[in-house]
């Protein structure tokens, strides 16, 4: 399969360097508006640097890492060159599917929402299309996508909750574990030891949720005792209205992916 990229910077590098570790990098092509950068990642990465959008494009697989707000530059740029066999798979946050066909009405298309995750080969990728794409060229975009973690299809009316969840999610999660080691500073825990002991937490308590299947509020419940520590926290969490404000947080970014595809 041959492989490019539009753009190296947080998310598309993340992407493709869990790529180039897994397919074959004399089939993968990168660029960048910072040349210098693209040139870094590539020299990193061992896939090839190309000085143009357009020389982007002589790939099957080619994967647009632009933010919304550049899109109409550079699709102005490439739109009469995507060939016909092509597949253009776009990470810009909110932007639907019919949105990016107005800009190449005679492109396919793909849309995903990646997360930063990505960076360590444990990204939540979804990925949507219409009926322009085969069977085949969606399991070959899942499958290159899975060089970077946990890829699933979803209808395209769910990728703003996506964006929220998944896309913006870990964001929510740093502040978590950065609170959470603030906490045991206060407690008296050395500053590195409580970064550890947070995140190691955050981390094991992901991985008996997805691991066991069992809900959340069950575990919950395994660790909170009768007139035990947990419980106390449990409910100071609540009195601050922990719950809600996750909730609020999610349904902000929804809202704003919203905004960005309109």
């Amino acid at each position: 399969m041959t492989i490019s990229c539009i753009g190296t910077g947080a998310m598309g590098g993340a992407i493709m360097r869990a790529v180039c570790k897994k397919f074959d990098v004399k089939q993968i092509k990168v660029t960048d508006k910072n040349a210098e950068m693209g040139k870094k990642f590539a020299k990193e990465n061992g896939c090839t640097f190309v000085a143009t959008n357009k020389e982007a494009l002589a790939a099957k697989y080619i994967f647009l890492a632009v933010k919304p707000q550049f899109l109409s530059d550079v699709f102005d740029e490439i739109k009469d060159d995507i060939g016909a066999e092509s597949v253009v798979i776009s990470m810009a946050a909110g932007v639907k599917i019919e949105k990016l066909q107005s800009f190449a009405p005679h492109a396919r298309f793909v849309r995903m929402m990646p997360n930063v995750c990505a960076q360590i080969g444990q990204a939540m990728t979804a990925i949507t299309c219409k009926e322009d794409i085969t069977e085949q060229e969606l399991s070959h975009v899942k499958e290159i996508l899975e060089a970077a973690g946990k890829v699933e299809e979803v209808p395209e009316k769910l990728m703003d909750c996506v964006t929220a969840v998944s896309g913006s999610g870990p964001a929510f999660v740093f502040m978590f574990i950065e609170t959470l080691a603030d906490a045991a500073v206060r407690c008296g825990m050395p500053r590195a030891q409580a970064y550890t002991y947070a995140a190691q937490t955050v981390y094991g308590s992901a991985g008996m949720v997805l691991q066991s299947g069992t809900h959340p509020a069950v575990l919950k419940d395994m660790v909170c005792s009768p007139a035990g520590t947990t419980i106390e926290g449990v409910a100071a969490l609540e009195k601050n209205n922990f719950r809600n404000a996750v909730i609020e947080a999610v349904s902000a970014a929804n809202s704003r992916s919203i905004e960005l595809g309109k």
